[in-house]
């Protein structure tokens, strides 16, 4: 368990950031051989698994994951935090202009007595070359396994920050926390982590910075080495975006779809937050033209109000939206904005 006290002013400087580095690292997990990933990752792993098994390029890659025992956290050599929106290009930039004495102080700390190991050695030995190898490898993999997903995936995160971003500005950061996700709870001022290490951080440390992850089922990232930021990973929504167009999932009794047709009903439930028709229809698995009509629907029946911010559209349910799914459907509302 990680327990983060946080003051006035760490609350104040709370961010979150995107990381398509973290997001690639955390789907790692959820493609090893022994893992049965959810229903929205089903199509995506076999794939990941594919890459992994054929391209040599990933051999680093595999070998870091794959070849130490024993809960173990990672240097930021290894994965650098989230520095706003980077693309993965500079995130792997990053790993490989890493100075050779930082690299060898991360292993001196994160992987004490394992410097005789065969996936560690190299980091030692040659620093540079090491990273530059294992910043190849996660080229490689993102390239077979994460590409094809990222305007999808990158949406997703997209969302959730402006979904965050816009919870804590209006309703403060009791709001942003406690609809944070399952392994996390807040009570203030501590907010506590599930995660297999247990550290404990007292006010005024750290400022903390979240980072919404689309594959962070089962995997909570969490980066310690910045002696100012403290950053860890979150569950972002939306995850079903990526599982198969037709069949996936499981069914429920549906009283707002046999009211408003299944494809309407879909559309009103993702309004937890503002989103865009293009973000609903990557989480729905729907054509953009699709969404577009519900919601014209939707907006005209006084379900959804619609606001532009630059150049995008945003839709989010009134109070009318908000009723009709907490009678229909048994949905607290309330709390998924947050």
């Amino acid at each position: 368990m990680i327990r983060i006290e946080l003051d006035e002013a760490a609350l104040g400087a709370t961010r979150i950031a995107i990381s398509p580095l973290w997001d690639a690292f955390c789907s790692l997990h959820l493609a090893k051989p022994h893992r049965t990933p959810s229903w929205p990752y089903e199509k995506w792993v076999g794939r990941a698994r594919e890459v992994l098994r054929e391209d040599d390029r990933t051999a680093a890659l595999r070998l870091l994951i794959d070849g130490i025992d024993g809960p173990l956290s990672f240097p930021d050599f290894l994965l650098p935090r989230p520095v706003g929106a980077s693309s993965v290009e500079t995130e792997l930039d990053i790993i490989r202009a890493t100075p050779p004495e930082v690299v060898r102080a991360g292993v001196e700390e994160h992987f004490p007595g394992l410097g005789d190991h065969p996936r560690i050695r190299p980091y030692l030995e040659d620093p540079e070359a090491a990273c530059a190898a294992l910043a190849d490898s996660y080229a490689a993999y993102w390239e077979g396994a994460m590409e094809p997903h990222w305007p999808t995936v990158r949406r997703l995160v997209e969302d959730e920050v402006l979904i965050r971003a816009r919870t804590f500005a209006t309703e403060g950061i009791d709001a942003l926390f406690t609809g944070l996700e399952a392994r996390a709870r807040w009570t203030p001022p501590v907010l506590e982590l599930t995660k297999h290490i247990d550290a404990e951080y007292r006010a005024g440390e750290r400022r903390l910075l979240l980072v919404p992850l689309v594959f962070a089922e089962g995997c909570r990232l969490y980066s310690t080495d910045d002696p100012e930021v403290l950053a860890v990973s979150f569950q972002a929504r939306g995850a079903g975006a990526l599982r198969e167009p037709a069949g996936a999932g499981p069914e429920a009794t549906d009283r707002l779809g046999v009211l408003l047709g299944r494809g309407r009903a879909s559309v009103l439930r993702q309004l937890g937050g503002p989103l865009t028709t293009a973000g609903i229809a990557d989480r729905l698995g729907l054509a953009p033209s699709t969404v577009s009509e519900h919601l014209s629907v939707l907006a005209d029946a006084d379900v959804v109000t619609r606001h532009r911010v630059g150049r995008s559209v945003y839709y989010q349910l009134t109070d009318t939206g908000r009723a009709l799914l907490a009678l229909l459907s048994g949905e607290d509302v309330l709390r998924a904005v947050s």
